[in-house]
């Protein structure tokens, strides 16, 4: 009976450990994600909290940690002084066509390299790739000089060309894995209904390869509403400079105003985390779904 016992309690204690470890695991690893939540979301309450607060609070010691007494005066400023709405519709626009451009040359490419007998494709898909790896303080001078000679300094065509050629490698990449995996039969069985490339193309292939399109839509959208090397290089005016370039002129020679710069970060950066929010299963599944191979 003592032998019983015995081996009872050391179930008994093995069990309790294995308890123990299960919750310590799952207490750490809820702990690592709060840690990683704060981190990330930090920045931007931070911003918010700045963009209420009076300009005395911002510049104070101790900092006020809550906007108590709270203004609205640095968002007034930014729409009502600073015109930053002109900035906003040349983004859109900028960002726009740019994202359009992208999603229609970069399906063509795709659709050719993926369903067409192609010699060295993956030759051309690397020579692709590497046009996106260039470092763009390298290439800044030679497009500047570019743009100059063809007189397209200070328009949106000049940022439109230079952000499609920069955001075709991950459109063609990603809709490449999506048109790779489709079956041939569906191309097979179009044809015989008398259908072309390009009707394929559009009325087939498109479709079933909506995650990838909404995720390099928005993943190009996104790079050309926040780029600002070549939108500081390439404009000179408000009428055709974007955000980046707006929240950058707000700095004035004696003082910075943080909190009309927080107040327009929060106005550019809350529209992108409502796509990203809206979309998100769609961006996951379009950032997989192409690369795996069935």
């Amino acid at each position: 009976m003592a032998e019983i016992a015995r081996s009872h309690q050391q179930v008994a204690s093995r069990l309790s450990q294995r308890s123990l470890r299960r919750v310590a695991t799952r207490f750490l690893f809820y702990l690592a994600v709060a840690g990683i939540v704060v981190w990330s979301i930090g920045p931007f309450v931070w911003q918010l909290n700045a963009s209420l607060q009076p300009d005395r609070y911002l510049a104070a010691s101790p900092p006020h940690f809550l906007p108590v007494p709270g203004t609205i005066q640095h968002y007034y400023n930014v729409f009502f002084v600073k015109q930053f709405e002109l900035y906003i519709i040349n983004s859109l626009i900028v960002a726009g066509i740019t994202t359009l451009f992208c999603l229609t040359f970069g399906s063509l490419a795709a659709y050719g390299l993926a369903r067409f007998n192609v010699q060295g494709r993956f030759g051309i898909l690397g020579v692709i790739l590497a046009i996106s790896m260039f470092p763009q303080i390298a290439i800044v001078a030679p497009l500047y000089l570019l743009m100059s000679g063809i007189g397209f300094l200070n328009t949106y065509q000049s940022l439109i060309i230079v952000y499609l050629a920069l955001g075709l490698p991950l459109v063609v990449w990603v809709l490449f894995g999506y048109f790779r995996e489709l079956p041939r039969e569906l191309d097979e069985a179009a044809k015989i209904d008398g259908a072309g490339a390009i009707r394929i193309l559009w009325s087939i292939l498109l479709p079933i390869s909506l995650p990838g399109l909404v995720t390099t839509g928005l993943l190009s959208f996104i790079a050309s509403w926040n780029e600002f090397m070549f939108a500081l290089a390439f404009t000179s005016d408000i009428h055709h400079q974007t955000i980046p370039v707006g929240v950058a002129n707000f700095t004035q020679l004696y003082s910075v105003p943080w909190g009309d710069i927080a107040a327009a970060s929060m106005v550019v950066t809350i529209p992108l985390v409502a796509l990203v929010l809206v979309f998100q299963r769609r961006i996951i599944s379009g950032l997989t779904q192409g690369a795996v191979k069935e």
